[in-house]
């Protein structure tokens, strides 16, 4: 198979290259991505110089670059977005040219070049939010909150469509909240882990009462695999991690992990919309994929943090380089 993977250099992206060059070395695989400022090609040093891989710096948006590779390729797995939801309550233009306009683009193109497969990675946090009961599955209605999860839902609902309009080969994956290596250190985890390192408090937002479902990223690259290869045609998946646990309680497992006490805890404003609750029932993958998570989150933050104590050049350019708390 020749899979085209839309920003394979950002974190779940390049984590998902990595995983099916070692999974299918048979595969070739060609990473777009536009090397925003999360998107790092120091991610992918291993396979540089792999036969099977190429990279080719372009935008999803710009129509000339994406249909020629597209007339190449037999799958599209489609993981460019912008994600942060703090930079789109910012500034949310980019947010809606990247996540829906380019994701039109791409739709547009695997359309009229006969495009074999399409699968488009989401987010549970089109969804909204939940209260202390229920989870999210693949019948909730959408009811997004920040312009990030609006962006993602109007992409969702996009890829639906084309598969409505056009039959285009489709699948869908909405994903709980992913941590591991390569994360780029805006997000909570690899934020709290580097600041640590450097003898920096962790900032919580609120009361850190907010509850996210986690997912090592391995475990979502082998959903994704799985769904790209045995899912079945015009469906969406849910996948999540069966991690339950609140910002604060977040917190205080790196703290202890890395032997630091609740004093280096520093409560900031919290987030505007910020969303209670999400959780994931990913029973429908488990069922007819025979899909589920392996790695544990215990397991996961300690080779998480194994991984940033390890590899400090990698994080300390990008702190140093965006100015990152």
């Amino acid at each position: 198979m020749k899979i085209l993977v839309t920003g394979g250099a950002g974190f779940i992206g390049s984590n998902f290259i990595l995983y099916m060059m070692k999974k299918h070395p048979g595969d070739e695989i060609i990473n777009l991505d536009s090397l925003t400022y999360a998107g790092n090609l120091e991610n992918l040093k291993s396979v540089e110089n792999n036969s099977n891989y190429k990279f080719v710096k372009g935008d999803i948006c710009d129509k000339k670059i994406v249909n020629a590779l597209v007339k190449e390729c037999d799958a599209i797995v489609h993981f460019a977005a912008e994600s942060h939801v703090d930079r789109s309550i910012e500034n949310s233009d980019v947010f809606v040219r990247t996540n829906v306009l380019g994701t039109q683009v791409l739709l547009d193109a695997a359309y009229r070049n006969g495009m074999k497969r399409f699968h488009h990675i989401s987010t549970d946090e089109v969804f909204g939010e939940l209260g202390d009961e229920g989870k999210f599955d693949e019948n909730t209605k959408y009811s997004p909150r920040s312009p990030y999860s609006a962006s993602k839902a109007g992409a969702d609902h996009l890829v639906r469509a084309y598969y409505d309009t056009h039959r285009l080969p489709i699948t869908i994956s909405n994903c709980s909240n992913n941590y591991g290596p390569y994360q780029f250190p805006e997000k909570i985890i690899p934020l709290f882990i580097t600041n640590l390192i450097e003898g920096k408090k962790v900032p919580v937002y609120g009361e850190g009462k907010n509850i996210r479902d986690w997912i090592h990223v391995e475990d979502h690259c082998e959903a994704v695999d799985l769904i790209l290869r045995k899912g079945k045609i015009g469906e969406t998946y849910c996948v999540g991690g069966n991690t339950e646990i609140k910002n604060i309680e977040l917190s205080k497992l790196i703290l202890e992990k890395m032997r630091f006490g609740e004093e280096m805890i520093e409560y900031v404003t919290d987030r505007k919309g910020h969303d209670f609750r999400y959780a994931i029932d990913f029973s429908k993958i488990t069922e007819e994929l025979g899909w589920k998570p392996k790695i544990s989150f215990d397991n996961g933050i300690k080779m998480t943090i194994g991984w940033y104590k390890n590899n400090r050049d990698w994080w300390k350019k990008i702190k140093n380089k965006q100015k990152v708390c």
